[in-house]
């Protein structure tokens, strides 16, 4: 799984509401914070509250906060929000995908690769972010001697 730009700056725009919840954030605040273009978080933070995971307030104190509590938004959700889903091949869903020959039982490989990425970022929000509890099942992840090997 590749995390584009874009997602990593929606989730990081959305960690630092998070903290601020249920405050309001200038985007110029956020991007000064996390050191991001402030035009592009815009351009993420439209594409959020269209997905409907913050709230816009205009007027002189106006800002961004998050449309629900950060123990309610799943990262998986964000990511989405911005990028899409989270697992394609060649631009189509894995279940949509159908090969032959020798093949043929990639499309469950594609599902499993989808399923594990969901089991992360669908059970993670932002307040276990925030708060740098994650849970047991993503710790034993990360405790993994491997996991912070390059390959």
């Amino acid at each position: 799984m590749q995390i584009s730009a874009r997602g990593d700056y929606a989730v990081r725009a959305a960690l630092s509401l998070a903290i601020a919840y249920p405050s309001l954030l200038s985007t110029q605040s956020i991007a000064a914070e996390q050191d991001m273009p402030r035009k592009f978080l815009e351009a993420v933070l439209a594409d959020l509250r269209r997905a409907g995971i913050v709230r816009a307030q205009r007027g002189a104190e106006g800002g961004y906060t998050l449309a629900r509590p950060p123990r309610e938004i799943a990262v998986g959700a964000i990511l989405r929000a911005v990028d899409g889903p989270l697992a394609g091949v060649r631009g189509v869903r894995p279940e949509e995908t159908s090969y032959l020959g020798a093949a043929e039982n990639l499309p469950r490989l594609w599902v499993a690769v989808r399923a594990a990425v969901r089991q992360v970022v669908d059970e993670v929000s932002l307040a276990d972010l925030a708060g740098g509890r994650l849970p047991a099942h993503v710790r034993r992840l990360t405790a993994r001697p491997d996991a912070w090997e390059p390959r």
